[in-house]
């Protein structure tokens, strides 16, 4: 999340963590969703949304130039598949990889726009 957070800064995305229940009620987001992995929420047209795996496709494709990426990575045979397993591996295993911080980072980016 930091580096898109340091490549975006707040231009097209704001964040929110997972553990913020007040956010996640207003968003009608579960526990149990969260378990998935990360979600995408078309502020726009909040019925819009995207998780896992799919949600790290949306978000490149969002990036500038991020669509020519994303359209060659889904024509090629097999990549979808492929990548949702990886996504699959770093989301189960984000701890072991990243390490596990011992307060909940929060965005200068959030999403009601409290915290800039």
């Amino acid at each position: 999340m930091q580096l898109l957070e340091t490549l975006d800064q707040g231009k097209l995305f704001r964040y929110s963590p997972m553990q913020d229940e007040q956010t996640l009620l207003r968003w009608g987001i579960t526990a149990q969703d969260c378990e998935q992995g990360m979600i995408l929420i078309d502020a726009n047209e909040p019925q819009r949304r995207w998780q896992g795996s799919n949600a790290a496709e949306e978000i490149g494709r969002l990036l500038p130039a991020g669509s020519i990426f994303v359209d060659a990575y889904r024509a090629l045979p097999g990549m979808k598949w492929a990548g949702d397993r990886f996504y699959e591996q770093i989301r189960d295993n984000r701890y072991t990889i990243f390490g596990k911080r011992s307060n909940t980072y929060q965005s200068a980016y959030c999403v009601d726009g409290s915290c800039n």
